[in-house]
């Protein structure tokens, strides 16, 4: 079996680039974000105003990793807009953190 060995400068990386999205996710700041884009369809503790959109009350969609939920908010669908440009992609990760609250 072969030994890996890594610098204390890799490990750091790692480290950070491990813990970034955890860092990242401000449920706060997902909410205000959920309050102000996306209560309209998807109401305001999750339960969509139509069958068709997403009740996030109940959980669709929330089974999905998240890189998945950011680039569907990312490029949006066919009632839903993109939100690429609209919103960084901590600011979607904040909300992806705030949905799975609900």
């Amino acid at each position: 079996m072969q030994k890996l060995t890594l610098s204390w400068a890799a490990l750091a990386t790692l480290a950070f680039i491990w813990s970034v999205p955890g860092a990242a996710a401000d449920r706060q700041n997902g909410r205000t974000i959920y309050e102000t884009y996306c209560v309209g369809c998807h109401g305001e503790s999750g339960n969509s105003i139509d069958p068709t959109i997403p009740n996030f009350a109940n959980g669709d969609r929330l089974f999905q990793m998240d890189s998945q939920l950011l680039e569907s908010i990312r490029r949006g669908n066919q009632t839903m807009p993109a939100f690429r440009g609209l919103l960084s992609d901590l600011e979607i990760r904040d909300v992806i953190a705030y949905l799975r609250t609900l």
